[in-house]
């Protein structure tokens, strides 16, 4: 070929230089250059290519931005702090919203620096034509009404068929899939759940549990909260995500997991999530926080802590108190002893389990002072949340890959980004192009240190930023940049089905 035949080199917009790049869905894990055009990858490439601008990420990993499934961490603020621990889709499945229609325009008006996306909330829309509530109102409304007994009630027939008008409503709005929260009105007829599982399955989306009680934990209760999970997707053929496995099955996880591992082997359509914490977070109003319940959740008034105040709870008179007078109000609940070997050593088997994917379950943030700013930043110290809204995923690349070998890295960026793909795919095609690094897939990308990625909040200091991260960007566009947050990037698009 003569010179003047050559063809010249495609010029992307950004070229990432020198970094080792995973890609969990291939296998590929080696040095080459990342291509950015038009907030899609334009090259993978292990040969120099050409870039209007290039950063030189030697040393570095470059990975795809985490998805995380179950994030109730709405707002700008709270997008920014899980942006620094490397997410770039966040999803609210477990509760989800509804009307989800509203949920999608509100986040589209203002802005947000990560995807977003909401199942259709059989809680909320149970609220209204159960509860006779108020239609709608965000997550904060649902917090506030979670331990409202008048939804938590038997189910007429006529009922149940207007609840899932809405739910199907929701779903031709857009909604991923039903998030259905069972544990949180655990005396329901186990029909409505199969009802609610039948109608995913024939609209060909996954449903999303907080599981009800084993009868390990209540003897009487309708029906075991992992079976219930086992026989829908048995019986409807749905896909059947069950959310944060220890967080309902505490020291019983085991046995869940075991059958779990039973229903796959049979073909079900089930997958799993965990979170590396010993305690969960949730509005003090809950069912199961009621004093007189806190045994079958092998709980006691002294592990659960306030968050507005920080107080542990010193008695039963005093949970009473705060659940009449703030039900919504967020409370931390220490279910497992992260510092006893073997409550860490099944957090350990939970999240090593194949088929776990990891999910934050990111809270919102909890002003102590003066009304919240969604756009405040830094946060201050006067905010707090739980530890894992800021540090889940940094969390399990520190001790699962850098201190216990228990995974490797394109092991562990599966299961933050390609398996919660993976999950969504079949009924969301735009998720076929997340959690990837691959020509034709969108830009969402990490870029972060591998030596030094590591989670900062504890209990105590719980909005402290994970380190290691030095970018992140959503569809191509930088909202972390050198380590900082970008304050004036709101590049978040909307994930709809």
């Amino acid at each position: 070929m003569n010179s003047y035949d050559a063809v010249p080199p495609r010029l992307h917009d950004l070229v990432l230089r020198g970094g080792r790049v995973l890609d969990p869905e291939t296998g590929f894990d080696g040095v080459a250059e990342v291509g950015i055009t038009g907030g899609v990858i334009s090259a993978v490439s292990p040969e120099p290519i050409v870039g209007r601008r290039t950063l030189d990420v030697t040393g570095r990993m470059v990975a795809p931005g985490f998805i995380d499934m179950h994030s109730h961490s709405h707002t700008i603020a709270g997008h920014r702090l899980q942006a620094l621990d490397g997410v770039t889709t966040a999803l609210d499945l477990e509760v989800g919203l509804s009307p989800v229609a509203s949920a999608y325009r509100e986040a589209a008006g203002e802005g947000r620096p990560l995807n977003y996306g909401f199942s259709a909330s059989w809680a909320q829309a149970r609220m209204a034509v159960v509860g006779g509530l108020l239609h709608g109102g965000g997550f904060g409304a649902a917090l506030d009404a979670l331990g409202n007994e008048s939804w938590q009630k038997e189910a007429s027939a006529r009922q149940v068929d207007v609840l899932l008008e809405v739910l199907r409503a929701d779903l031709a709005a857009g909604a991923l899939g039903i998030g259905v929260i069972v544990g949180y009105a655990p005396r329901i007829r186990p029909e409505e759940y199969l009802a609610v599982s039948r109608l995913a399955a024939d609209t060909a989306v996954p449903t999303y549990t907080h599981a009800r009680h084993l009868v390990d934990q209540i003897p009487d209760i309708p029906i075991d909260g992992a079976e219930e999970i086992a026989r829908a997707a048995g019986e409807t053929g749905v896909h059947a995500h069950f959310c944060h496995v220890t967080g309902t099955s505490r020291r019983y996880t085991d046995r869940v997991m075991a059958l779990m591992e039973r229903v796959m082997a049979e073909g079900g359509r089930v997958s799993t999530e965990g979170y590396p914490y010993g305690a969960g977070m949730t509005s003090i109003g809950a069912y199961f926080l009621d004093p007189d319940m806190l045994g079958a959740s092998g709980l006691g008034v002294g592990d659960i802590v306030y968050a507005p105040t920080g107080e542990h709870i010193a008695d039963p008179a005093r949970l009473r108190h705060l659940r009449a007078e703030d039900p919504g109000g967020l409370a931390i609940m220490h279910f497992l002893d992260e510092t006893d070997p073997q409550d860490q050593a099944l957090i350990d088997r939970t999240l090593l389990f194949p088929a776990t994917v990891i999910g934050s379950d990111a809270m919102p943030l909890t002003w102590l002072t003066g009304p919240g700013d969604a756009h405040a930043w830094p946060l201050p110290p006067s905010v707090v949340t739980h530890p894992r809204t800021a540090g889940t995923f940094s969390k399990v690349l520190r001790r699962y890959v850098r201190e216990l070998g228990a995974l490797t890295w394109l092991e562990a960026v599966a299961r933050c980004s390609y398996l919660p793909a993976s999950i969504l795919q079949d009924s969301v095609p735009a998720m076929r192009r997340k959690g990837r690094v691959q020509v034709g897939c969108d830009a969402d990308l990490i870029v972060f240190d591998p030596h030094t990625v590591s989670d900062q909040a504890t209990y105590r200091q719980s909005t402290r930023p994970s380190t290691g991260y030095e970018h992140v960007m959503v569809g191509g566009v930088s909202v972390v940049q050198d380590g900082e947050v970008c304050l004036d990037a709101m590049p978040g698009r909307p994930v709809r089905r």
